[in-house]
């Protein structure tokens, strides 16, 4: 008899995929258990749904929730194609929810979202992220930085949001260069990938257009990579917009001309050796989505990073 336990709550699967029909039950990532106990979790992932500093559509506050659902079609029993292992045999995860604030207090989100990653840090498991607009990574980055000094970070992306403000703001297009100028970041050994928006400045970044991913290819990409990053702690951070608006229309701020879903699974699975401390997958925004595409895109990428994580292990 098949066992279809609704596992999101009753997690008696510690480990392994299981079978649980896709259209039905409680949509925690990948049918993961519920938890915020953390004693014996390898990866803890949750979600921050916040979407207030968006500089053209608003949505991706939504998700957290939308990557949930879209998961259920991609947790199938055994494990995913290429890898040839069930992660969920390797490591054990938990759905840790979502970060929780006032809205109404915007102010005070990234001091929030910082002391819960600082806290879920503290059980030495993986932190995966759900945004959420790209900012949400900031306070990520500053609690990473805590325990392991300035971090290199992998960044795929349409835009460098590297852009030069003073005085300092929570926007989802600045934070990196504050995240540079506050040393949190090292740039000289950090790289951003798949870049087509303009920005005169660097700021010592390593960059990689999306016409360099397209004409090179995705090994001589991975190779920029890994001589940027070498053996430093490094966060991957992954905004959908990357993606070119045929593979992931449901985006804040689409461009065109950007990866192919392919080209974006193909990079993450090839990123083995590099010493990944954490990853997130942002902006994805529901409203704007069509049939789950961009949804399924970011929970297909999220389990790329797992099964990265769990083959290193």
């Amino acid at each position: 008899m098949v066992d279809a336990t609704d596992r999101a709550f009753v997690g008696h699967h510690q480990y392994g995929m299981g079978y649980e029909p896709t259209y039905s039950g409680a949509n925690s990532l990948f049918r993961r258990q519920y938890s915020r106990d953390l004693e014996g979790a390898d990866i803890v992932v949750w979600g921050v749904p916040y979407d207030l500093s968006v500089t053209n559509r608003p949505g991706c506050r939504f998700g957290p929730r939308g990557i949930r659902t879209a998961s259920t079609n991609v947790a199938w029993d055994g494990g995913p194609w290429h890898w040839n292992f069930d992660p969920f045999e390797k490591l054990r995860m938990v759905d840790y929810g979502d970060c929780t604030f006032d809205p109404g207090f915007p102010v005070d989100i990234p001091e929030t979202v910082y002391q819960e990653a600082k806290g879920i840090l503290g059980s030495d498991a993986f932190l995966l992220t759900m945004g959420g607009d790209h900012s949400v990574t900031a306070p990520i980055l500053r609690a990473q930085a805590e325990r392991h000094g300035p971090v290199s970070l992998i960044q795929i992306d349409a835009h460098s949001d590297t852009w030069e403000e003073q005085p300092k703001r929570f926007d989802h297009g600045s934070m990196f260069y504050h995240a540079a100028q506050d040393g949190i970041v090292d740039p000289e050994h950090s790289i951003q990938v798949g870049l087509r928006t303009y920005n005169a400045k660097s700021h010592g970044f390593n960059t990689l257009t999306a016409e360099f991913v397209h004409e090179q290819g995705v090994e001589t990409t991975v190779a920029r990579i890994k001589e940027a990053v070498g053996g430093r702690p490094a966060y991957l951070t992954f905004d959908i917009d990357a993606l070119d608006p045929a593979f992931a229309p449901g985006t804040g701020t689409p461009v065109c001309g950007g990866l192919t879903t392919w080209q974006a699974i193909s990079l993450i699975r090839k990123l083995g050796g590099v010493n990944l401390i954490g990853a997130d997958v942002v902006e994805v925004s529901p409203p704007y989505d069509n049939a789950e595409i961009t949804a399924l895109a970011g929970a297909t990428l999220l389990l790329e990073m797992t099964c990265l994580v769990a083959s290193q292990k």
